[in-house]
């Protein structure tokens, strides 16, 4: 099986979950890479942003569907998978037999296509529910104890251990990373334990005032769109050889807590307050770690961050300020 990395002219790319808050921005990145008719976005539902229709190839997939999944495999004959497909981990909770199954069942029926179809590479992201409350909480290593205790964590555990496993088995190259929670302008929160760095820029803006479902002092790794795009396809194009975790790299940015973003955004916003009224995902916040140590992405395919929280914080609001402008100037156009 090939193993080089990258994306040739004449090549295709599948993203699978492309209307995620994760999906929409690397379908974009990768459309401006490689031609947007050569990357493949694919979703369970159509997507609201008319651009990730229309600038490319749209398909309607849920990953559970095999004959479609196949199909699609059989028309586009794709080079790269990027599988992003999965409830996150307050909605998992609340229902974990489709958490499971979606996550699960989802991931081995691209695995069983890759391999299927001679794929070159496949890129399935994981996360830091990985850990557990038995995990050391801060710089927490690559190696070492986790007992993640939410539905959508152990599901990246297995998951894990299943892509570990298919490139043992059948040299299939497939490449992760566990992420922390990402912030990104372009699309909203969408029920993960860490959419609260997402949500609190939104109502900043909109009403100064944020009321926050975790304590103030829960520090947890955050990372910003822009890099969380720059280490994915850092990953992704690093040469085979250089790639020595095959269950999922650490990768880390920042960590902060919610006062500190409130502080952040208060730089810019001097009326802006929060309130604090934490619920069930506090529990889930609690079992996460603090901070992430990747020594290993570092050495490996160099792995280096742009952001921290203030600049961060700059760019969030300078572009949502751009959006709401916009929506703005429409609305008097239209009248």
């Amino acid at each position: 099986m090939q193993t080089t990395s990258g994306v040739t002219p004449s090549d295709t790319v599948l993203v699978i979950g492309a209307c995620g808050q994760l999906g929409i921005e690397l379908t974009y990145e990768l459309r401006q890479r490689y031609g947007a008719s050569r990357v493949i976005a694919a979703d369970v539902r159509l997507p609201q942003q008319a651009e990730l229709r229309d600038a490319g190839p749209f398909e309607l997939l849920d990953v559970l569907d095999r004959p479609r999944l196949e199909a699609l495999m059989q028309q586009y004959r794709p080079r790269q998978i990027y599988h992003l497909a999965a409830l996150l981990s307050a909605t998992a909770e609340k229902n974990p037999q489709l958490g499971w199954r979606l996550n699960m069942d989802g991931l081995l029926n691209v695995l069983d296509a890759a391999v299927a179809y001679q794929v070159a590479q496949v890129y399935w992201p994981s996360s830091i529910a990985v850990f557990g409350p038995a995990t050391p909480r801060h710089q927490t290593p690559q190696l070492t104890v986790m007992n993640p205790n939410t539905v959508y964590g152990i599901s990246k555990l297995a998951g894990e251990q299943w892509c570990e496993w298919y490139h043992q088995k059948y040299g299939l190259d497939v490449r992760s990373l566990r992420y922390p929670g990402l912030i990104g302008y372009k699309s909203l929160p969408g029920g993960g334990t860490t959419d609260y760095a997402v949500d609190i820029y939104h109502q900043a803006l909109a009403n100064r005032t944020y009321e926050c479902f975790l304590k103030e002092d829960t520090y947890l790794p955050m990372m910003y769109m822009p890099d969380a795009l720059k280490a994915t396809l850092d990953l992704m194009h690093a040469p085979a050889d250089q790639i020595t975790v095959r269950s999922s790299y650490n990768v880390s940015a920042m960590s902060f807590s919610p006062a500190e973003i409130a502080a952040s955004i208060k730089r810019h916003i001097p009326d802006f307050s929060i309130t604090y009224k934490s619920d069930s995902r506090q529990q889930i916040a609690d079992s996460w770690p603090a901070s992430i140590n990747d020594a290993q992405a570092r050495q490996d395919w160099q792995w280096q961050p742009s952001y921290d929280l203030h600049k961060m914080t700059d760019d969030m609001l300078a572009h949502l300020q751009l959006a709401q402008s916009e929506v703005q100037h429409a609305a008097l156009a239209h009248h």
